[in-house]
């Protein structure tokens, strides 16, 4: 059944109306969240305004408000995230290309796909438990120290690794595996496949088609999943308090609390990855919970404006580095 014009138009004129307030909901909505996420910013950026100093930077933890500080903490993210970053990173990277180039496609690949892209999903407080049970406590292993004597100085390893750097890292890294292998993932089938048959065409080996090739294509999108997956490490209370870290300490791992001790005492950063720590996340929270209302409302704002500012920067270093190796980029 042919329609009238009369009809067509008026049914014209009600799409464009649709189309009209279907794009107006969704800048009401994209607008309300901005504007939401502005107020918040704003409100805790006025209450951690008359904590932003230096000193809060470069202070450690106190009983008093006044003089809190947050170089423990920072101190402490630092070496989590340096070695959650050097264990996650090669064997994620190394995962991603076994399973891209080599392994072949059988229900054992796909079960493991399967079971990594599961992974990705599960709440950081279960990986919080995990590491718990085996890096903490390593099931129950009896306590002992191992003693390395290095010729310059020796290394006390406790067995089980105990609420030590090294057992936040761990933990940390099975966290950030799963996206670290499916954003590597994702970069290497990105790349297009005419690029590895032109290489194998001019007599390159497989691997140094992958090497020499391949992996520079991908490293953009390689790079930035692993930093996003840092700074989700980062950001991460849940699996640090389960794992018994500490909320309240007044030294840096390995009693390195400037650059003068790390001078006069090299040998402690052997320690680094067997003492205690804690996180900027940990510091927040116990200021969260703390009885005093200068620490609820502006310390740990100063201490959450601290954690978002180097949030921010990570994952803008991740966008000018995928821009930066964009740019060399040619096929």
């Amino acid at each position: 059944m042919s329609q009238t014009p009369e009809n067509f138009s008026a049914n014209l004129a009600w799409r464009h109306r649709q189309g009209w307030l279907f794009a107006a909901a969704c800048r009401l909505a994209t607008w309300a969240s901005v504007v939401f996420l502005a107020i918040i910013l704003l409100v805790i950026i006025a209450q951690a305004w008359p904590r932003l100093t230096l000193g809060f930077l470069t202070r450690f933890d106190s009983y008093k408000p006044e003089s809190a500080g947050m170089l423990a903490g920072i101190l402490g993210s630092f070496w989590l995230i340096g070695f959650t970053a050097a264990i996650c990173v090669p064997i994620g990277i190394g995962a991603a290309i076994y399973l891209e180039e080599y392994a072949r496609s059988n229900w054992v690949t796909r079960f493991i796909q399967l079971n990594i892209s599961n992974l990705a999903g599960v709440p950081s407080i279960v990986f919080g438990i995990l590491g718990f049970t085996a890096f903490v406590r390593m099931f129950g292993l009896p306590r002992n120290t191992i003693v390395l004597t290095l010729g310059f100085a020796d290394v006390r390893i406790p067995l089980p690794f105990g609420r030590s750097v090294i057992a936040g890292a761990l933990t940390l890294a099975l966290l950030c595996l799963p996206v670290v292998i499916i954003a590597s993932q994702e970069a290497l089938r990105s790349v297009p496949a005419s690029l590895r048959h032109a290489a194998l065409a001019l007599g390159a080996t497989k691997w140094q088609t992958i090497s020499r090739q391949v992996l520079p294509a991908a490293m953009p999108g390689i790079l930035t999943g692993v930093i996003l997956a840092l700074s989700r490490a980062l950001g991460e209370t849940a699996p640090l308090a389960v794992l018994g870290a500490a909320f309240f300490i007044t030294f840096a791992p390995g009693r390195i609390n400037s650059a003068t001790d790390l001078g006069q005492h090299p040998d402690r950063l052997l320690q680094v990855p067997f003492d205690q720590f804690t996180a900027m996340p940990l510091q927040i929270y116990n200021w969260v919970n703390e009885q005093s209302r200068d620490f609820q409302q502006q310390v740990s704002a100063a201490g959450i404006v601290v954690l978002l500012v180097i949030l921010v920067l990570m994952n803008g270093s991740a966008i000018l580095i995928r821009q930066h190796f964009q740019r060399k980029i040619r096929w």
